[in-house]
């Protein structure tokens, strides 16, 4: 995963300082995806150099090792001219975190096609099929300077434009060409030389939308897709450029890829010096594009974005790009093209919709951190999340997302939940109650779901939860379930995400912008989501009534109770005192709160870097008890619930052996307190729900050891929010 941004702003006068200003905060925003290193590309001038080799005006990439604010430092130590203003530019920049080649300048996006900068891009996303066509492009006399899959596609743009059919050819065309060989998921954006003041971009498999600002209404809020391959035109022979002495034939490139195309895109492709007829691509009426109103002598702005929280502090005005769009800004202009139709039910345009997000549910306020900001805005998000969900008057629980595919749902033969990570752990933790409440065998998949190639059947519902919606597991998995005709249902944080468009139906969480890499208020309010599915799937059934109700009172008494868990604040950060310096921790529970125990082990490794390990405690027996002793940290989950006595006697054998535990209990829990080296003791609810008020108090730990440790809390090394490629 990385982060995307890009700015372009026409017949707009800006600064330089100004423009540097929005890409660099607009990488800020996007740090959290990525923070290994960032680079943006700038114009040198306004274009009033003397260039005698038609390119437009020189190009600079700035890049830098580290977070974005040492890419901000590299930038102010340049000799630059602040105060030189653009009427009109477009600047791209990028926050990487690695997946092809190490962290350094090299290896940071932007990458280029050559010295001079003719064309940049910047990427997210893995390519599968790079190492051919890096062997192919370096035997036609292409250099490599990094390790990135990356700098294929700079080059290869660079090796279609050395080979162009045609003076004319358009920007969007090369970009066109260069997507059709690459496999695996990306989002790029594109600069080049030769196409001053114009930005493509592009996304398959990650995700990208586009922000619009102008001081007057845009000419629409639909845009019509132009399709490349709808009308074909016979055009003169046409002789290529070539770079190199022995120029590339088709055939040959299609052999050494090793890729198969269809005819009409074959004879696009590469034509050949001395072929009796060249055919090229022919646009439908390019006048279906997004201007304002009083049209090019109007100002507008473009943001190009992986994240709406780069975008809204310019504007609420987005389009979000669909699989194998290309989007062309040229000369304030915006396009959207497709190579091909798709099928029937597709749309043909791209809707202008408005983001509902305010800046500052996206900063920090007066917390330390963005995870711990998260952490205290629990009752809130817990609240959100069931507004105008759970009717309180009436007892009962309407998610509207779902309602036309309801009876379709309780028709089913088997649920499957698939998620990774925390979202795995919020399916563990309602497995047991939608198996109750719905009478139906629940299954939850998570990162292994493709490995195994499960069966799927057209009578399953499969449910795919992510916080971000583009998680690149669960999206594959969410196209393989479709081919297969099972109902498909989305539970994310996203709106506009790739899940959300993608599925059939579904329900969005509204806990508000997570930041932190870390999820914490996400996980509390996807476990809420499917506590109300549980219930809205059940409460028709006379025999679960009691059970309803019971549940319906918890959750309406559930805010105020995580209020009273969160003044545990500083008891736990006393204890975290005591556990910073060690190696390891082991968290133990069982029932509802194993999923409890695996995902505070989950934030104390993601955020501490400490060892740890969710362990069922009915396991106990069969090996990690050889790992009790005085000085091993334990923390046991203990509820009063149908498991309670079992728990104790698994407290029972940890003390035996010596073991010190950490307990998190009920408040009227006085059993496990003789035993407890330390008690933390939370209010009680209803069983289903208790996984709620225990898991906050790790949450808590976590942070607060990580802060012991002096470690950076929202950004954790190696790590990122949203997980777009395998």
């Amino acid at each position: 995963p990385a982060g995307i941004f890009a700015y372009i702003n026409f017949c707009t006068p800006r600064e330089r300082k100004y423009i540097l200003e929005v890409l660099v905060n607009g990488l800020k925003r996007l740090e959290y995806r990525g923070y290994d290193s960032a680079g943006m590309v700038l114009q040198i001038d306004g274009g009033n150099s003397t260039n005698t080799d038609n390119k437009g005006p020189p190009i600079a990439v700035i890049k830098q090792r580290g977070k974005v604010s040492a890419l901000e430092e590299k930038i102010n130590s340049k000799k630059l001219d602040f105060e030189f203003k653009f009427s009109t530019h477009t600047g791209i920049a990028h926050t990487r975190w690695a997946t092809h080649g190490v962290p350094n300048c090299v290896n940071s996006h932007p990458q280029r096609s050559d010295d001079n900068n003719e064309f940049v891009v910047v990427h997210n996303g893995i390519l599968t099929n790079y190492k051919s066509f890096k062997t192919f492009l370096q035997s036609h006399n292409y250099e490599f300077e990094s390790d990135t899959d990356t700098e294929v596609i700079a080059k290869l743009i660079k090796y279609l434009w050395d080979n162009r059919e045609s003076e004319t050819i358009q920007f969007a065309t090369l970009v066109e060409r260069v997507i059709q060989q690459l496999e695996g998921a990306f989002a790029l954006v594109f600069k080049s030389r030769y196409f001053p003041g114009q930005c493509i971009a592009t996304r398959r498999g990650s995700p990208l939308l586009i922000g619009v600002h102008s001081k007057s209404k845009l000419s629409t809020d639909n845009i019509p897709i132009l399709y490349s391959s709808s009308k074909l035109t016979q055009m003169k022979p046409v002789t290529p450029h070539v770079r190199s002495n022995n120029p590339l034939k088709l055939n040959e490139f299609v052999t050494f890829v090793g890729m198969k195309y269809r005819t009409c895109f074959q004879q696009t492709l590469f034509p050949t010096a001395g072929t009796n007829q060249s055919m090229q691509l022919c646009r439908l009426n390019s006048t279906t594009e997004l201007v304002t109103q009083n049209g090019e002598s109007e100002g507008i702005e473009f943001y190009f974005a992986s994240d709406a929280s780069a975008i809204i502090e310019h504007t609420n005005q987005v389009i979000f790009l669909e699989d194998d769009d290309v989007a062309a800004v040229v000369d304030g202009a915006l396009t959207i093209h497709r190579v091909k139709r798709g099928k029937s039910t597709e749309s043909t345009t791209r809707t202008v919709t408005s983001l509902q997000l305010e800046l500052q549910q996206i900063m920090k306020g007066n917390f330390k951190s963005f995870m711990q900001k998260e952490i205290f805005e629990q009752p809130e998000s817990v609240v959100n999340t069931m507004r105008g969900r759970m009717q309180w008057e009436e007892q009962r629980v309407v998610l509207g997302g779902l309602m036309d595919h309801i009876d379709e749902i309780r028709r089913c033969r088997r649920i499957i939940i698939i998620a990774c990570g925390t979202s795995y752990h919020s399916a563990i933790a309602t497995r047991q109650l939608i198996e109750e409440m719905t009478e139906l065998p629940c299954v939850e998949l998570a990162s292994d779901f493709l490995d195994r190639e499960t069966p799927i059947f057209r009578d399953d519902v499969c449910f795919f939860i992510s916080q971000s919606g583009e998680t690149a597991d669960t999206l594959m998995a969410l196209h393989y379930c479709k081919k297969r005709g099972s109902l498909t249902v989305g539970i994310t944080n996203t709106v506009g995400s790739s899940i959300s468009r993608i599925t059939d139906c579904g329900v969005h969480i509204n806990a508000g912008p997570e930041i932190g890499v870390a999820s914490t208020k996400a996980y509390t309010s996807q476990f809420t989501a499917l506590v109300m599915f549980a219930l809205m799937m059940s409460e028709d059934r006379f025999s679960k009534r009691k059970r309803y109700l019971e549940i319906v009172n918890a959750l309406k008494e559930l805010p105020e109770k995580i209020k009273e868990v969160l003044t545990l604040d500083a008891e736990i950060k006393k204890l975290s005192d005591s556990l910073y310096k060690k190696k390891s921790l082991l968290v133990m529970g069982r029932g509802f709160n194993f999923a409890t125990c695996l995902e505070g082990a989950l934030k104390i490794k993601e955020i501490t870097y400490m060892h740890s390990e969710g362990i069922l405690a009915g396991e106990l027996k069969h090996g990690p008890l050889a790992l009790v002793d005085v000085d091993m940290p334990i923390l046991m989950i203990v509820s009063k619930d149908n498991v309670y006595t079992k728990v104790q006697n698994a407290l029972q054998q940890v003390v035996a052996r010596h073991g010190r535990p950490i307990i998190i209990c009920e408040n009227d829990d006085e059993e496990s307190v003789k035993y407890a080296s330390h008690i933390l003791k939370v209010p009680h609810t209803v069983d289903c729900l208790q996984g709620i008020l225990t898991v906050i108090p790790l949450q808590l730990l976590s942070f607060h050891i990580a802060q012991l440790k002096g470690l950076d809390v929202d950004f954790p090394r190696n790590l990122a929010k949203s997980v777009t490629v395998e």
